[in-house]
């Protein structure tokens, strides 16, 4: 059995939902998973942020715009009339649902379920499509077997166990449809695995059901050996390996979650990257094999805050590190970069959460400094840091100004601080550079 992923643009129009269609019924079995239809999210968002305020006549209009979209929605894609009233009852629940929330006091609960909205209208939705064009498929709800533990981190084995129940329970399918993103926390309450979980939802399933292979559809034909938003002709990356992938997800490229490949890495489950509106393009396939060295591609990150912690105390001392870090476990914050000289340490986070309190604390020890719009430029490919071209990187980047270099701590990566005004010129030279250059790195 497959898992395939299918993002928000896949099944954010009638046309692209056809699409899908089209992609899955092959006869083989298989268990889809849906995002939400594009757009839908960042509206139940909104409709949550506007709850939060207390402005309740504004979410009220929200939530009759978004289901006057979905209404529209219904009459283009389902033509069958009891499908379409079965679909109208479904979302006309749903929305009701999200009025009935307005008048109570917003939490986290409040908010996780709202957002878990968009996955369930998907899925009944394109369920109820695929039945009127006579394809035989059954809803799994996500919430029936779905749960992170008490660190938020997939429980296996709850998953597993109930994962097995469900598909035996429904056999005589070959098509199972579930949703992405959503879950229930250790407490059995609505929750969700972050923007974008829909990817790490597949490589969960797939890892709990040890799947031939991992499909993740989107709109562009895999990872780009550079970020095609800022950057002219960048071309595809027929194959990568998991480290390679891991870093890239991390440090940017939007395509795939950071933690996707995390759950099926140690089986060997190869995860393969395909764009929905061009379905016989090979996409890039991500397994254990490395193909090659030298820098794969390129990728950004941005929102970065870069902190510089000072102290003469740091000199010839031991211990001081050590009470740097537990300040950031303190607050659950990680740490993306770090160097370190005699008496300062500089580093960087991405979650600004907890920043203030973060930054009392360490004013306890030392002087800090923050600096925010920043940006970390990451390298990627199979042990770059050996590749004999690799320091003629920094001949290029004379006129930008590096904040920080990580170069060492991994094999596959090098990772650059610059400020974020300077990242468009930066991922272009880089990109002459690396994959222009006739003298540069063969791109494999």
């Amino acid at each position: 059995m497959q898992v395939l992923k299918f993002g928000g643009t896949s099944v954010g129009s009638v046309e692209n939902m056809t699409h899908v269609k089209d992609i899955i019924n092959d006869g083989t079995n298989k268990i889809v998973v849906l995002s939400a239809m594009s757009g839908t999210t960042n509206a139940l968002v909104q409709i949550s942020d506007t709850i939060k305020l207390g402005n309740k006549q504004a979410a009220i209009d929200l939530i009759e715009s978004l289901t006057n979209k979905y209404k529209l929605t219904i009459r283009q894609l389902l033509v069958d009339e009891k499908l379409a009233l079965d679909a109208s009852v479904y979302t006309n629940k749903v929305f009701k649902g999200l009025i009935e929330l307005i008048d109570l006091p917003h939490s986290e609960y409040v908010y996780n379920h709202i957002v878990g909205q968009g996955e369930l209208l998907s899925t009944y939705l394109f369920s109820r499509f695929l039945i009127q064009e006579g394809i035989k498929a059954t809803l799994l709800p996500a919430l029936d077997f779905m749960r992170i533990d008490q660190n938020n981190d997939p429980d296996s084995f709850y998953i597993k166990q109930n994962l097995d129940r469900l598909l035996n329970e429904k056999e005589g399918t070959y098509i199972y449809i579930t949703q992405g993103f959503i879950c229930l926390d250790v407490e059995g309450r609505i929750s969700n695995l972050k923007r974008g979980g829909s990817d790490y939802t597949a490589s969960i399933i797939g890892a709990a059901i040890n799947a031939e292979e991992v499909q993740i559809w989107t709109d562009i034909d895999g990872f780009h050996n550079n970020d095609p938003r800022f950057v002219e002709n960048t071309a595809a990356i027929s194959n990568i390996s998991f480290d390679e992938a891991a870093e890239l997800a991390y440090f940017g490229a939007k395509i795939l979650h950071p933690q996707t490949v995390m759950p099926v890495r140690d089986l060997n489950t190869p995860v393969r990257l395909k764009n929905t509106m061009s379905p016989d393009s090979y996409g890039t396939l991500i397994t254990q094999q490395v193909h090659g060295e030298g820098i794969k591609a390129i990728a950004a990150k941005d929102g970065i805050y870069a902190i510089k912690i000072k102290s003469a105390r740091m000199l010839q001392a031991h211990g001081f590190l050590k009470r740097v870090f537990e300040v950031f476990e303190k607050y659950e914050t990680p740490i993306d970069m770090i160097t370190t000289s005699e008496i300062a340490v500089s580093l960087t986070i991405d979650n600004p959460l907890h920043l203030e309190a973060i930054v009392a604390e360490l004013e306890k020890i030392a002087s800090v400094e923050v600096d925010q719009d920043m940006s970390i430029v990451c390298l990627v490919g199979n042990n770059i840091i050996y590749h004999r071209d690799t320091p003629r990187l920094f001949q290029i980047l004379q006129d930008v100004t590096v904040r920080m270099i990580a170069y060492g701590g991994s094999n596959n990566n090098i990772s650059l601080l610059i400020n974020t005004n300077d990242k468009k010129d930066t991922l272009r030279k880089l990109q002459d550079y690396v994959f222009k250059s006739q003298s540069g790195y063969a791109i494999h």
